[in-house]
């Protein structure tokens, strides 16, 4: 073992134990402290024994035991519990020390602290990690953002424990890790990763449902639809696990799936991703609805009273080809994850502008190619269609997606009407269509609307016959006046 370490870790919990032992075994030597020492002792004498990991009874133990320019990587609660931290640290630092927020921080936090530890000549680094306790162990999803001038220190350490994907040669050599931006991008980032991660995981959830419900199909053959559909484009590491839940046996030989509450909680990540959306004015729809299906989820007793006095329509029989039917489901399931990655990337182009980054969205999807868990197979798409073309507007515009959706649509409308005359809620597949029918429509009814707006408020509106940037308001009573509303968009 190194007389001092390459790196401090701060917080033993299922991912910082992890993501310890993932340093350890690519030959860094790491310092582990934890608010209760009798935790870190624990873990010294259980999976960390032999390892080249040592132990630190109080921080300043933990700063002696680094080497210069120090590092330490917080994996503690977001929120106040990393502030609170980081002011018991900064004391004993030194100037170029490098403070790295590994937990899942929402992104104004990192943009505070980022400015806030430049003041003290310190660096920050606000890192978003995916991947789980296996990613953390094996190899996670790495996106940091901060102060670049400590990107250089972390560097050869981040990359040697983050997922690798195949460079052109068929090697697993290309790390799922790179500089995203300054400030709070890498939190950003990983807000619109946890974003996208909601949406997918709602997609397959109702796919589930109408299998279910309206196929008629039981656990186990609903597994074998998803492994079926592993093969295909869809190929993604949430339809694997979701192969290995449906086979799953509780222990009286039943499917546990069938067991479990329906209610799904949630940490947050994805309500930040709607309100970040709602703020710069970015339709993400699919994934605003995934958010709200997670909430009327969590109703349950509403729900079951509910259910008791609102009569829908009887799920009828299904009497046609159904293996037409669960290929018009793959369709759909396809072309609305299609949407929720464009959604997604439309709020990070929206994002960069808004806050000067400099985000490199095909190297951001290969960050997203492997450990993380929204990683599939098309994200290889997603990087060949912004390494064509950086300027990409919107991915759906880019020949494979357009493609894809256009063809993959007929399923999409084909699903989405057999739940509705079933009375199977599918709000995420209904949000993808909705927005690839608005999206596509050059004229949408939105003159009546900015005319009511005149109408009651003054606010103006534009004309097709005039420039775009003139306004113009109506006295539409003959009661009003001349005199119009400032023009301004939220």
């Amino acid at each position: 073992m190194k007389d001092l370490s390459d790196i401090g870790l701060v917080g033993l919990a299922v991912m910082g134990e992890n993501l310890v032992l993932n340093m350890a075994s690519k030959g860094f030597t790491v310092t582990a402290f934890n608010r209760s020492y009798s935790k870190v002792e624990k873990f010294l004498n259980g999976r960390a024994k032999g390892e080249s990991i040592r132990g630190a009874k109080d921080i300043s133990e933990l700063v002696a035991s680094l080497s210069t320019p120090r590092k330490i990587m917080l994996m503690v609660k977001a929120g106040q519990p990393v502030d609170d931290f980081i002011d018991k640290l900064i004391p004993h630092l030194d100037a170029g020390d490098i403070i790295i927020d590994g937990g899942n921080t929402h992104f104004p936090d990192s943009n505070r602290r980022t400015a806030y530890l430049a003041k003290k000549g310190l660096h920050y680094i606000g890192t978003g990690v995916s991947g789980g306790e296996e990613g953390a162990l094996k190899g996670p999803s790495i996106m940091p953002g901060g102060a670049h001038a400590a990107w250089p220190h972390v560097k050869d350490i981040f990359q040697s424990i983050s997922a690798k994907v195949a460079d052109e040669h068929g090697e697993l050599t290309v790390p799922c890790c790179d500089w995203v931006g300054d400030d709070g991008a890498g939190h950003f980032v990983k807000m619109i990763h946890n974003g996208i991660e909601y949406g997918d995981m709602q997609l397959i959830c109702e796919a589930y449902h109408i299998l279910h419900d309206i196929v008629g199909l039981d656990a186990d053959e609903i597994g074998d639809v998803f492994a079926a559909w592993s093969k295909t484009e869809l190929d993604s590491y949430l339809v694997d696990i979701s192969v290995d839940i449906f086979r799953y046996k509780d222990t009286d030989g039943a499917p546990l799936i069938d067991k479990i509450l329906d209610t799904a909680g949630q940490k947050g990540t994805g309500k930040w991703t709607g309100v970040t959306a709602l703020e710069l004015g970015v339709p993400l729809t699919l994934i605003a609805e995934s958010v709200f299906a997670r909430c009327i989820s969590a109703q349950k007793e509403a729900r079951v009273h509910a259910s008791s006095i609102l009569n829908g329509p009887t799920v009828p029989e299904f009497t046609g080809d159904k293996t037409q039917f669960i290929e018009a489901l793959r369709q759909a399931l396809l072309m609305a994850k299609m949407i929720s990655y464009a959604q997604g990337y439309d709020l990070m182009t929206q994002a960069a502008k808004e806050y000067n980054w400099q985000l490199n969205y095909g190297g951001i999807a290969l960050m997203w190619r492997g450990g993380c868990i929204i990683r599939s197979a098309f994200l290889d798409n997603i990087k060949t269609a912004y390494d064509n073309n950086p300027e990409l507007s919107n991915l759906l515009l880019d020949p494979y997606f357009s493609n894809t959706v256009i063809n993959a649509q007929s399923g999409l409308r084909q699903v989405i009407g057999n739940a509705t005359i079933s009375g199977i809620p599918v709000p995420c597949l209904s949000a993808a269509l909705t927005y690839f029918d608005s999206f596509r429509t050059a004229r949408l009814p939105a003159n009546l609307l900015q005319a009511q707006r005149d109408y009651f408020g003054a606010h103006t509106y534009e004309r097709l016959d005039g420039p775009r940037g003139e306004f113009h308001h109506t006295n539409w009573t003959g009661r009003g006046g001349e005199t119009a509303s400032t023009t301004y968009d939220v």
